[in-house]
């Protein structure tokens, strides 16, 4: 049975994501900073709970700990994110963009640093990397695309380095699958669901990286059509 752990599950894309594994047959463990949120959704779906917080060592550390003296773990997928503060972009502080980079990007770092040598005992290896469409250049040039019509440099920004992480962990960890996955716009809490899409056209991406079972490329960059451009 292939263990899976998401972070950021106790809500939107990542609880869905969970509920879309569990259907087919993972043991999910639901991270979430708030431990009450998060044992909540997983005693609903009937995931395991371990509570994290990705912009903490000590935490992170724990965590991976847990897993790895409860049985292991097979794929990891780094959910959690946040938006950073709405607003003009000349008012942006150095403070805002620290909060933004330490949960969307640093938490990436840490959280393989301290779970590769977890997944290294799994016979398929898995990390998925939530990312984003704003983060490409090619989806921001095109004026097809909402994307091109959104200006969040601290958030736009974070997801472009979540991309080229992937690309950099793929090459460093050929042995893993390691890929990165665009959920497109989807309706949830984190866009005031104001997304064309359902969570679970949200989550597709990421599902189908989760359970292709150790095979397929590394270092790519997929959305729910394909792989999609940088």
């Amino acid at each position: 049975m292939t263990t899976t752990l998401i972070t950021g599950a106790n809500k939107g894309l990542g609880y869905e994501t969970a509920r879309r594994l569990l259907e087919a047959g993972h043991t999910v463990w639901m991270g979430a900073r708030d431990a009450t949120r998060g044992q909540e959704a997983a005693g609903v779906l009937g995931g395991r709970f371990v509570q994290i917080d990705v912009t903490s060592d000590e935490s992170v550390a724990a965590a991976a700990e847990t897993i790895r003296a409860a049985g292991g773990l097979d794929v990891l997928i780094n959910n959690a994110g946040i938006p950073g503060p709405f607003g003009p972009p000349a008012e942006l502080s150095a403070a805002d963009a620290l909060a933004v980079y330490d949960t969307n990007i640093v938490s990436i770092v840490r959280m393989t640093t301290a779970f590769v040598p977890v997944l290294r005992d799994s016979s398929a290896p898995t990390i998925v990397n939530v990312t984003s469409g704003l983060g490409s250049f090619g989806a921001v040039h095109d004026t097809d695309r909402i994307e091109s019509t959104i200006v969040a440099p601290l958030y736009t920004s974070s997801k472009s380095a979540v991309t080229m992480l992937t690309v950099q962990y793929a090459k460093a960890f050929p042995e893993m699958r390691i890929n990165a996955a665009d959920p497109g716009y989807t309706a949830t809490d984190f866009n005031g669901n104001s997304g064309t899409q359902t969570v679970q056209e949200g989550t597709d991406a990421v599902f189908e990286l989760a359970t292709r079972g150790g095979e397929g490329p590394t270092g790519t960059f997929i959305d729910r059509s394909g792989v999609a451009p940088f």
